[in-house]
């Protein structure tokens, strides 16, 4: 069953007067991720490994990265106001709740293991400075610590990361004001003996070191003003860390040789001016990204919940305090995980994996931006405006990045991303926002339209049925033959004609939703039309005249047989202008009694390749492509006068059979003075579907369908056909059929 999810806006904090600013939402907690424990332990040995030249080169290029990713961020936050969730609510409200869930409830976990993993690494530092203590414990500690600073109030915890960005500058200046530990300088391309590792597995290992944005834009529903601090700070604080990744490997070349970068991973302690401001920056840089994590992991949590995408038994994790709409219950519940995970202690297997959702967010934001940019929507008007070429570009270095990293890691991560996404399809979620994906089929439909051209090509024919079937529940016979015939190929319209002046327009909207949903329960995809008119005939001619879009028009119309001699002459005139139309015209018999019965046995009765003949055995090689026809014997049967013909007739049947690559079998019957219909109601009696061809209408016509309908009284099921003038469907099976006389 499907579920629509209105999340109440009145609960979501609304940006206007209250909440976090610029500088203390956005752009110190991203800067503050950006300048983490691989600057202070890991940037040493990647001038070592590369020199300066190649960590300015691998800086900028992963700079590069994550500026493109904050751009194309930059422009969906300037479209639409962003609540509770960030990354989640942005790529949910352009790609679609699947997608948005399937991040998100991704991105949500990543945040809340990296808790531990960053309270981890502060206790191991701890443990390095004062070896008396126990590393679990203070973890433990750690972490409840954070979480309460986090619990209480956002506000405060931004305050907090104040006196960390404090503790990071001091060691910076302290560095700065470092000197020498040796007279030897780094090689300007790197160590040359002592070089162990290759530019692509450097730049690998530092590509997180940029990585962070989200850590402003997780705190989407709690700024004031999120469509102007989101570009504003995340652009701000990755200017401010390339300056400072630039200038850095600077300093390490001059006053350190290759080997003791690549040996001491604290070789900043011992060129800095003083040593221990070095330690507080690594302590400050894992506490600041472990309260990033634990801030905006709970706001992503509260997210899903109020969207529907946790199952319902979750929703209360949407539920946030009255005065400042803080999610205080997923933060305890994100607490929770994070204490487990701490009491395992090891994250060296799922950290790489972490990662992969990182940048599989990353990845995602930029295609959406792209998306939205390529398809010029008109509903996307962002202030900040980027060229979707560079979100591309930006998705496409996202990819790279991952494979680059850990290939296995990101395999993972995938799985688990579509694994969630299948889940969340298979719930059929419906939310109230539009997203990108109408958008995207209205692309490829127009351009398909135009790419399609107005000339028939037999070598790509495909059904596309016109079903003049009324009230499907009352008629559903055709609606199963035209689902079968069509099998994903082409296209099936459901087509009611009303009487005049008995539906408004949109009474017949109404009702066309309600054929929709009743289709939808049943499984066929159809499109559904209604039409009003003076009398069916006169509608089904108009919608043949007028129903379709460019080249894609119905060109087959499948209606059911009408015996009432009333109407005889009415219904055969509609079929006279159908064919003058070039539609084919599939008229189904039904034998009430039987159906399609066992659906083991079609009689093709034969008259000839072209034409009707044509057309019947492409309708009956395409009922064998469903499912419920698949084991179907298609018997062609054709009548000759005498035994002498017999023979001859075998043989040309037997080779167009094999021309056209049919699994039929030929059958040939001597008529020896008998009539046709008495020669049909004895050999198929037994079939489950029966095809017989119909002459082009004619002056007689009215008189020759009355003894058609005669001919086939008490036969199982029959289609009558009669095919559009002026096509070969006999080059539909193959370029070149011989004739057959």
């Amino acid at each position: 069953m499907k579920q629509l999810f209105r999340p109440s806006e009145e609960t979501v904090s609304s940006a206007s007067t209250t909440g976090l600013g610029t500088f203390g939402g956005v752009y110190t907690p991203s800067l503050l991720t950006i300048l983490g424990v691989i600057m202070y332990l890991r940037f040493g040995w990647v001038v070592g490994n590369v020199g300066l030249i190649g960590t300015l080169l691998i800086v900028t290029l992963s700079t590069g990265i994550t500026f493109l990713t904050a751009l194309s961020v930059s422009a969906i936050a300037t479209d639409r106001v962003v609540r509770t969730g960030g990354a989640y609510y942005m790529i949910s409200r352009s790609l679609g709740i699947e997608t948005g869930g399937a991040v998100g409830i991704s991105l949500y976990f990543a945040q809340a293991l990296s808790v531990a993993l960053y309270t981890l690494g502060f206790a191991e530092s701890i443990i390095e400075t004062f070896p008396s203590l126990n590393q679990l414990y203070v973890a433990l500690i750690t972490t409840v610590l954070v979480a309460v600073l986090a619990y209480t109030s956002a506000e405060l915890a931004v305050r907090a990361q104040y006196i960390i960005l404090a503790a990071i500058a001091l060691s910076l200046i302290s560095f700065a004001f470092g000197s020498p530990i040796e007279a030897t300088q780094v090689d300007m391309w790197g160590a040359q003996d002592q070089v162990t590792e290759s530019f692509w597995t450097v730049f690998a290992v530092f590509f997180p070191a940029v990585t962070g944005i989200m850590a402003g834009v997780n705190m989407s529903g709690d700024l004031r003003d999120p469509s102007r601090s989101i570009p504003a700070g995340t652009l701000a604080a990755i200017g401010t860390s390339y300056v400072i990744y630039m200038v850095l490997p600077i300093f390490l070349a001059m006053r350190a040789d290759s080997a003791t970068l690549i040996g001491n991973p604290l070789v900043m302690q011992e060129l800095s001016f003083w040593g221990p401001a070095i330690l507080l920056g690594v302590w400050g840089a894992t506490l600041s990204s472990a309260l990033g994590s634990i801030l905006g992991a709970p706001r992503v949590l509260q997210a899903l919940a109020r969207d529907g995408v946790l199952p319902r038994s979750l929703r209360f994790l949407g539920q946030g305090t009255r005065d400042k709409d803080e999610p205080r219950i997923g933060t305890a519940v994100t607490l929770g995980i994070a204490i487990a995970t701490v009491c395992i202690g090891d994250l060296n297997l799922i950290a790489p994996v972490l990662t992969m959702f990182f940048l599989t967010t990353y990845l995602v934001l930029n295609v959406s931006a792209g998306i939205e940019g390529f398809l010029q929507s008109s509903s996307f008007r962002p202030t900040f405006r980027v060229h979707w070429s560079l979100s591309l570009l930006g998705a496409i270095g996202c990819l790279a990045v991952m494979f680059l990293i850990n290939a296995i890691a990101t395999v993972i991560a995938a799985l688990v991303v579509l694994s969630i996404y299948l889940w969340l399809e298979r719930r059929e979620l419906q939310a109230n926002w539009g997203d990108v994906r109408r958008g995207i089929w209205m692309e490829v439909l127009r351009a398909g339209l135009f790419q399609v051209g107005r000339e028939d090509d037999a070598r790509n024919w495909r059904p596309h049925l016109l079903v003049l079937s009324g009230a499907p529940s009352r008629r559903w016979l055709l609606v199963e033959l035209a689902n079968a015939l069509v099998h994903n190929r082409g296209f099936v319209t459901l087509a009611t004609v009303l009487p005049g002046g008995s539906r408004s327009i949109s009474q017949q909207e109404e009702m066309e939703q309600r054929i929709y949903e009743y289709l939808e329960r049943r499984g066929i995809q159809a499109l559904v039309r209604t039409l009003t008119a003076p009398d069916p005939f006169e509608g089904a001619m108009r919608l043949a005249e007028i129903y379709g879009i460019g080249p894609l028009v119905p060109n087959t119309i499948l209606l059911g047989d009408s015996e009432d001699p009333e109407r005889r002459e009415r219904y055969c005139e509609m079929i006279a202008t159908l064919h003058e139309g070039k539609r084919n015209i599939i008229i189904l018999r039904d034998n009430p009694d039987r159906g399609f019965s066992r659906r083991q046995r079609i009689d093709v009765w034969w008259g000839g390749l072209y034409e009707n003949g044509g057309l019947m055995l492409l309708l009956a090689d395409l009922l064998q492509s469903d499912s419920r026809w698949r084991h179907t014997e298609i018997f062609v049967n054709l009548v000759v006068p005498d035994d002498s013909a017999a023979e001859p007739a075998r043989a040309n049947l037997n080779h167009v059979i094999q021309t056209l690559r049919l699994f039929a079998v030929p059958q040939v019957f001597v008529a020896n003075g008998r009539l046709f219909s008495e020669i049909l109601h004895e050999s198929s009696e037994d079939a489950d579907l029966i095809f017989l061809g119909v002459a082009t209408p004619h002056e007689n016509f009215v008189e020759y369908y009355a003894n058609l309908q005669q001919w086939t009284k008490g036969l199982p099921t029959t289609l009558l056909v009669l095919a559009a003038p002026g096509f070969s469907y006999a080059k539909v099976f193959s370029d070149d059929p011989r004739p057959v006389e």
